[in-house]
């Protein structure tokens, strides 16, 4: 028994190949977006990535308006650190409204009525509601030096004629603790960029050459910062503040602080870049520069760290939290900045006892700023961190 294979052919399978002839010369037709992105610089695609990043976008919306600060405190404080009002010692906050008496007013405050509680020994405060104290604005109030430079009066928001305006309260010597808010980012913004500065230089310098030179040089520094690491950091901080002489001036012991900081934070920066150049150095272009003759100094400069600048930046800005951090619990402690100079740990350092802040809890207030700028460095440094790659 014999069977046959029809040789009747079947249906034809639909051929999907474009049968034209392949032309190499032939180039895929791109949408413009797709054509700026593909021409676009390294930090031009750093930045489409990081706009995509909204909470570290916001992050960096949020530390741009605290920065602002810094130049601009005498303005945006309605009084200086070293005004004192004897009658509204530990003074709480003055809610601000807009409504009295169901007619528009426009921002103002009611009035405090103070007395001293024999009880308890504290401060009572009565709301006045028949004292309607609007508040003025690009007015004249305390005099100011306007960076150091000029002297005048021209504030942003001031309180009545006669009345007060404290809306975050006042401390125990009747001094505004908003005003000191304003004034003291300036010293506990600072202080981060400044540590990191000298953190960077210090990092890169060190990093850059344990990874170029490597062998013993690498090893030596290696070993420098594994000693460095292993000392306690807090302790290292307050013994070296210590170290401080208390007849330095504020900005001497300020200078002190940021340098103090600096130095104790280089290494781990260090080893983020020679671990960098470990890998960059065996790269094609550097193998060439070498062997062009070029010196390990424009190697290093010229053609190794630009390859990682945008990690660098990153770490930076993850480190900035760190120092601001050390700064504040140095002066928390007493081993930091002091009186006259105000930053946030000096006004923290009044609320020690917690006596005082279960009666008057508004002392608190400035961990509340410390808080937001180091939880926005983060979340800014995690964005950044991110689209520091662009090609991942």
């Amino acid at each position: 028994m014999s069977s046959e294979v029809s040789a009747t052919p079947g249906p034809r399978t639909p051929h999907y190949v474009d049968p034209r002839p392949f032309d190499p010369a032939e180039t895929e037709i791109l949408t413009p977006e797709q054509e700026r992105f593909y021409q676009a610089s390294q930090w031009s695609i750093i930045w489409m990535r990081f706009r995509r990043h909204r909470v570290a976008v916001w992050s960096g919306v949020i530390l741009i308006l605290f920065y602002l600060c810094v130049p601009f405190a005498g303005v945006i404080a309605p009084y200086t650190p070293s005004d004192r009002d004897n009658y509204h010692l530990y003074a709480p906050p003055q809610g601000l409204h807009l409504f009295h008496d169901g007619k528009f007013v426009g921002p103002f405050v009611y009035g405090l009525n103070a007395r001293v509680d024999m009880d308890e020994m504290r401060w009572v405060y009565e709301v006045d509601e028949t004292a309607v104290q609007p508040l003025r604005f690009f007015c004249s109030g305390s005099p100011y030096s306007f960076w150091g430079v000029v002297e005048t009066r021209f504030h942003l928001v001031c309180p009545a004629e006669g009345g007060t305006f404290f809306p975050l309260g006042t401390d125990r010597l009747g001094r505004d603790i908003f005003s000191g808010l304003i004034y003291g980012a300036r010293i506990s913004l600072t202080v981060g960029l400044v540590g990191v500065a000298i953190s960077i230089v210090l990092g890169m310098f060190f990093g850059g050459i344990a990874g170029f030179f490597g062998g013993f040089v690498d090893t030596a520094i290696q070993r420098l910062i594994e000693i460095m690491r292993s000392l306690p950091e807090l302790p290292l901080w307050m013994a070296l503040s210590a170290a401080l002489p208390v007849t330095w001036s504020p900005v001497l012991i300020y200078l002190g602080i940021t340098v103090i900081l600096g130095l104790l934070d280089w290494p781990s920066l260090a080893r983020a870049v020679r671990s960098k150049l470990l890998a960059l150095r065996e790269e094609d272009y550097a193998r060439a520069a070498v062997m062009m003759g070029a010196s390990p100094r424009r190697i290093i400069l010229r053609h190794l760290l630009p390859g990682f600048t945008s990690h660098i930046i990153a770490s930076a800005t993850l480190a900035i939290p760190g120092m601001i951090l050390g700064e504040t619990a140095l002066s928390f402690l007493g081993l930091g900045l002091r009186r006259p100079a105000v930053s946030w740990g000096v006004m923290l350092n009044e609320a020690q006892n917690i006596t005082a802040v279960t009666v008057y809890p508004w002392l608190m207030a400035p961990t509340i700023p410390v808080i937001i700028v180091v939880l926005a460095f983060n979340f800014l440094g995690d964005g950044m961190r991110d689209a520091a790659d662009p090609y991942k």
